[in-house]
């Protein structure tokens, strides 16, 4: 099969997987008769234009994704057909979600079906994302939040039809809340249980609550990258 190939399974261990075409179509079969209708359309589109030569870096935005059909489209700000996002590579960049509209830096290769990505850069929060500003959900100013450290912290629930959560910090057995609009404007969209945060805590109006999400693989690859 030509393009992506061998994609490290989330947590790093083990043998890779190989992202196909095939699991696109069965979730077409499957879905209901609206979704299919639509992602058929996509499916076609990526057949009948041309693709990207393999390999190429691509910087764009989020068209759209569903984390729990697990794959999503990005669109070219160089145009051209969308490009398929599947989440087995979201995950290995470190998240499990990705807000519509954020901004996505990625490497992307063609396959016998079109275009997809197989490996993320860099993913950047939504332009103007809708909703409060930080100050006013956290009832603290931007000055003082850049005092504030990113605490390791894991996801207990998350329920994206609510718009909120709760998350631990590791040593704190206090709940922190998690509100979708920080969420968003930290490039996510969804999270869930057990996954690994980076989170910047603050005294809320309604208690201990983040102000700032990031999922805690690019953390630590920013680290790591950074000046010895």
């Amino acid at each position: 099969m030509k393009g992506c190939r061998n994609i490290a399974a989330p947590g790093g261990g083990g043998s890779g997987v190989t992202v196909e075409w095939a699991w696109l179509r069965e979730e077409v079969i499957d879905a209901p008769k609206e979704y299919a209708v639509v992602a058929q359309q996509e499916m076609n589109q990526r057949e009948e234009i041309g693709a990207a030569p393999a390999g190429e870096r691509v910087t764009g935005s989020v068209k759209w994704f569903d984390p729990v059909k697990g794959f999503g489209f990005v669109v070219s700000d160089d145009g051209g057909p969308d490009i398929l996002l599947h989440v087995n590579v979201l995950r290995n960049f470190g998240q499990s979600s990705v807000a519509d509209g954020a901004r996505i830096d990625l490497v992307a290769q063609r396959s016998e079906r079109g275009i997809q990505a197989c490996q993320i850069n860099a993913i950047y929060p939504p332009e103007g994302a809708e909703g409060g500003t930080v100050e006013t959900m956290t009832g603290v100013e931007l000055e003082a939040l850049a005092d504030i450290p990113l605490e390791p912290a894991r996801v207990k629930w998350f329920d994206k039809t609510k718009g909120f959560g709760f998350a631990n910090v590791f040593g704190r057995p206090e709940d922190i809340f998690l509100h979708i609009e920080i969420l968003r404007k930290s490039g996510l969209s969804d999270l869930q249980p057990g996954e690994a945060l980076a989170i910047q805590v603050v005294d809320g109006k309604r208690g201990k609550m983040a102000a700032r999400v990031q999922a805690w693989e690019t953390v630590h690859s920013d680290e790591s990258s950074g000046p010895d």
